[in-house]
């Protein structure tokens, strides 16, 4: 589900559509904080697409919390 990067860095490797299953990753993510409400982009507010620590690619996103 992840590619760890030379940074440490993980690249999420399901996509921009995998809605339940960043929203079951944040639930149990202990470094989750929600972005700016107007930088959400999923309808759940804790879900990988909507945290603080999510860096968009072209065709996913990279976690950069700890």
């Amino acid at each position: 589900m992840w590619d760890i990067m030379v940074d440490k860095t993980r690249l999420f490797l399901l996509g921009r559509d995998a809605d339940t299953v960043v929203a079951q990753i944040a639930n149990e993510c202990s470094s989750f904080v929600a972005d700016d409400e107007d930088e959400w982009v999923a309808d759940e507010e804790c879900s990988c697409y909507n945290c603080r620590y999510r860096r968009w690619t072209q065709e996913s996103f990279r976690c950069m919390a700890g």
